[in-house]
C-alpha cells in the first residue's frame, strides 16, 4: 500500500524517508542474497568443461526505449555465438514468450514484435528459428568488470502441509500482508533515484522500520487476524518465503496456491553462509537438503539462526486454476523455461539463451529462457535464477543448482533504432 496520511506533506515525507532509509540496515551487515536453495551467493565451482565461447567486441550499449536508461550491461554478438543455439528445441520457450506477451504488448519497443508472433503458423522449430534470427538480434550480458561469466542457481515452488485453522500440529502461520506495513515511494524526487521502495509503519507520527522476523515470530499479536494458513514445519515454512510462491495441501486435500504479496523491508541475510562463517558446514555442502538436516540435528539452534534473516515475506492466496507462480512480470512461470534476472540488466519479459550445466554436473544445459522474475539476490549482469517448477525433482535440482553461466538477452531489431 503507498502511504496516504493527510498528516504528512512532501517535505515531511522527504524527511521520514532519509530516516528509514538510516534506520532499516542499522544491525544488519549481511549480505542481501539468498542461500544456495535459491538464488545463490555462493561462488560456484568451475566446470571442468567449457559450455560457452567468449567475445572481444568492445561492449555496445542498448538503449531502453521504454525509459532512455542505458543497457550497459549488454554487448552485441551474434547467433554463432550462443553454444548448441541450432540444436535447441524453441518450441517450449515459444509458448512461454506468448505468455510473456499478455504483459509485453503495452510497451511501445514489443508490440509489433508480439503481434506478429501471435501470428505465427505454423509454430513449428523452423518457423520460430527464423522468426527469431531476422526479428530479434542476440546481445551478451557482461558484468560490471567487463567479464562474462556469473552465476546460475535454482528456484522451485515448495509443496507444504497446511490447515486453514490453528491446530497442534498445524501452528506456524503464514501471513497475508499486514495493514499496518507501509510502503514508501518517492520515484518522483531527486533523492529516490536509484533507491528501492522502502517499507515501514506508523508509530505516532513517525515512520519507522517494520517488525523483524525476531519480532514477528516471538510475539503473534503482532499480526493476529492475518493469518492465511497455518503449516506444521517452521524450516518448510522459512524456504517457502526464500521462493516466493508454493502450494499447500490441506487435510481435506484441497491445494491451496499461494504467492508473494510483500515484505518488511529488510534486506535477505543468508543463514548458508552464516553456517560457513560459523564452521557448522563447509562451504562445499551447503544446499537447501543440508541446511533442513543441519536443522534437524540442532534443533536448539535452528530459531536462532532462522531469525538471523530479519526479512519476512507475506503472501496471498491466488487462483486454483494458475498453471504456476506468478512472477514479477505478472504471468505464470512456466517449469524449465522461466528465469529469474537482474531487470538492471536485463530487460524483464525478453528471451534470454542461458548456457550453463546441470546442477553438479559438467553436463551442459544451454536453454532458451525468458526472463519472467526477479528475485533479491539476483543482482548484477550475469546472475541467473532457474524456475524448475513444483515437482519432488525440481526440488532436488533447485536445491543443488549453483552453476558457472553465460548469457545472451534477445531483443527486438527495434531496440537498436
Amino acid at each position: 500500500m503507498f502511504l496516504q496520511n493527510r498528516y504528512f506533506n512532501r517535505n515531511l515525507l522527504k524527511t521520514q524517508f532519509v530516516v528509514l532509509l538510516i534506520l532499516i540496515p542499522f544491525g544488519l551487515t549481511g549480505c542481501k542474497t539468498e542461500t544456495t536453495s535459491t538464488r545463490s551467493s555462493t561462488s560456484p565451482t568451475p566446470p571442468k568443461t567449457a559450455a560457452v565461447s567468449t567475445d572481444s567486441q568492445p561492449a555496445q550499449s542498448v538503449q531502453d526505449m521504454e525509459t532512455g536508461v542505458e543497457k550497459e550491461s549488454l554487448k552485441a554478438a551474434s547467433w554463432s555465438m550462443l553454444p548448441g543455439w541450432q540444436h535447441e528445441n524453441l518450441v517450449p520457450a515459444w509458448n512461454t514468450f506468448i505468455q510473456s506477451c499478455k504483459s509485453l504488448e503495452r510497451h511501445p519497443s514489443w508490440q509489433e514484435v508480439c503481434a506478429q508472433a501471435a501470428t505465427l503458423r505454423p509454430a513449428n522449430e523452423r518457423a520460430i528459428r527464423h522468426f527469431l534470427e531476422n526479428h530479434f538480434a542476440p546481445y551478451q550480458v557482461i558484468n560490471p568488470d567487463g567479464t562474462t561469466t556469473g552465476l546460475a542457481t535454482g528456484y522451485y515452488e515448495p509443496l507444504l502441509k497446511g490447515s486453514r485453522k490453528h491446530t497442534n500440529r498445524f501452528r506456524y502461520p503464514i501471513y497475508s500482508a499486514p495493514d499496518n506495513l507501509l510502503t514508501i515511494e518517492l520515484k518522483e524526487t531527486q533523492s529516490s533515484a536509484g533507491q528501492p521502495s522502502l517499507r515501514g509503519r506508523l508509530q505516532g507520527r513517525k515512520i519507522i522500520p517494520y517488525y523483524t522476523r525476531a519480532e514477528i515470530e516471538s510475539n503473534r499479536n503482532l499480526l493476529k487476524g492475518k493469518e492465511l494458513l497455518w503449516v506444521d514445519d517452521e524450516v518448510e515454512l522459512f524456504f517457502l518465503q526464500i521462493q516466493g510462491s508454493g502450494r499447500i495441501v490441506l487435510e481435506n486435500g484441497e491445494t491451496v496456491k499461494i504467492g508473494y504479496a510483500d515484505h518488511n523491508g529488510y534486506p535477505y541475510r543468508s543463514i548458508g553462509k552464516i553456517l560457513i562463517e560459523r564452521g557448522e558446514l563447509p562451504a562445499w555442502q551447503v544446499s537447501m537438503q543440508s541446511i533442513k538436516q543441519w536443522g534437524r540435528q540442532n534443533p536448539d539452534k535452528l530459531k536462532p539462526l532462522l531469525q538471523q534473516n530479519a526479512r519476512y515475506i507475506f503472501f496471498r492466496e491466488l487462483p486454483t486454476d494458475l498453471s504456476g507462480p506468478i512472477g514479477a512480470l505478472g504471468v505464470p512461470l512456466t517449469a524449465g523455461r522461466s528465469l529469474a534476472i537482474d531487470p538492471d540488466s536485463v530487460p524483464l519479459g525478453a528471451p534470454v539463451y542461458l548456457a550453463t550445466t546441470w546442477p553438479n554436473t559438467t553436463q551442459p544445459l544451454n536453454r532458451l529462457m525468458i526472463a519472467q522474475d526477479t528475485g533479491s539476490a539476483i543482482k548484477g549482469g550475469v546472475r541467473a535464477d532457474f524456475f524448475w517448477g513444483h515437482s519432488p525433482e525440481a526440488k532436488t535440482q533447485a536445491g543443488k543448482m549453483k552453476q558457472q553461466a553465460q548469457m545472451w538477452v534477445l531483443l527486438p531489431k527495434q531496440y537498436q533504432e
